[in-house]
């Protein structure tokens, strides 16, 4: 086992926990703000599409995750996509905060070390469990538990 490798059963259990989270907080997120007024509904109505590629690519790590954890060969597949996806997310996430913050004027702007400081504190946890269950789900000992 290599220093990145988790066990399976943690990795499975790790992305299923984490994107019920991510799901249940999203479908409250969503009641809140529809019965918070007119104003919120009509932003509600303008993300529609946004929200439910959300909850799609959550719902991907929920089916990779239970997949991983019922050791199917499909869970491995799913949970892969799920991860690089969830890693493309993020980078594009932290770029866009940080081109919103130059786009500021002067004045009315946080300090770049904060600014950064800020995304590296969510960039680098999720980069780092999403490596370590790529590479997990790559090495040979994966590959011989999904295989039966």
């Amino acid at each position: 086992m290599s220093v990145l490798e988790l066990p399976l059963q943690v990795i499975g259990w790790l992305f299923t926990i984490a994107s019920v989270l991510a799901l249940a907080v999203g479908a409250l997120l969503i009641v809140a703000m529809h019965r918070s007024g007119e104003l919120y509904r009509r932003y509600l109505a303008h993300t529609v599409w946004n929200d439910m590629a959300l909850f799609g690519i959550w719902i991907l790590g929920l089916v990779g995750g239970i997949g991983v954890l019922r050791l199917r060969p499909w869970g491995r597949d799913v949970l892969e996509l799920f991860c690089w996806t969830l890693i493309a997310l993020t980078l594009l996430s932290a770029g866009t905060r940080l081109y919103a913050l130059k786009r500021l004027p002067p004045e009315e702007r946080a300090s770049w070390a904060g600014a950064i400081s800020g995304v590296l504190v969510v960039l680098i946890p999720v980069i780092a469990v999403c490596a370590a269950a790529l590479v997990t789900l790559r090495s040979e000992a994966a590959r011989a538990a999904f295989a039966g």
